[in-house]
């Protein structure tokens, strides 16, 4: 984690020097998860990804109260019941677990795919926006706020609520 914070700042200091003396470098700051949080094309994708992951819940909720009422039926007859009877319902058990296990992990796969699906067309979208801002007002460098290593930066640099405003009026 140190060492990307002085990668990022090394860079900077020498895309810094690089630049003709003449030049002046104008450096802004964006942070990207409150633009993802706040704007309206954000809260969208966030509430796309919060159904899926709803729906994604009640299903797993069902197959655990299903599983759930099979141990319970082994529990209360385990005495009563032929062991031909207790075998099937011991692999019935079996198998619901197995199932379970299963949803799971598809369930995990799933929801990040439709996570990097919408943060990538989100991101996709957002970048033209980005630098319309940037090339508007004479920004050299805007950094990603929180993940460039930046350990400090003004108010008076922080285009996010710029960015916001164009990005909500750009559907």
């Amino acid at each position: 984690m140190t060492r990307s914070y002085f990668v990022a700042g090394l860079a900077a200091i020498i895309l810094a020097a690089a630049l003709p003396v003449a030049a002046q470098v104008n450096i802004a700051v964006i942070d990207v998860q409150r633009v993802v949080t706040e704007s309206d094309p954000g809260k969208q994708a966030l509430q796309k990804l919060k159904a899926i992951q709803d729906g994604k819940i009640d299903e797993g909720r069902a197959k655990q109260q299903e599983l759930a009422a099979l141990q319970e039926q082994l529990s209360k007859q385990r005495f009563t019941l032929s062991e031909e009877k207790l075998a099937e319902l011991s692999k019935q058990i079996e198998d619901k677990q197995i199932a379970m296990q299963r949803f799971q992990d598809d369930a995990e796969r799933e929801l990040e795919e439709a996570r990097r699906r919408e943060l990538g067309g989100l991101e996709a979208r957002i970048i033209p926006v980005i630098d319309a801002v940037g090339a508007e007002r004479g920004f050299t460098l805007i950094f990603n706020k929180f993940q460039s290593g930046l350990v400090y930066a003004d108010d008076s640099v922080d285009i996010t609520d710029d960015v916001i405003r164009r990005f909500n009026t750009t559907q």
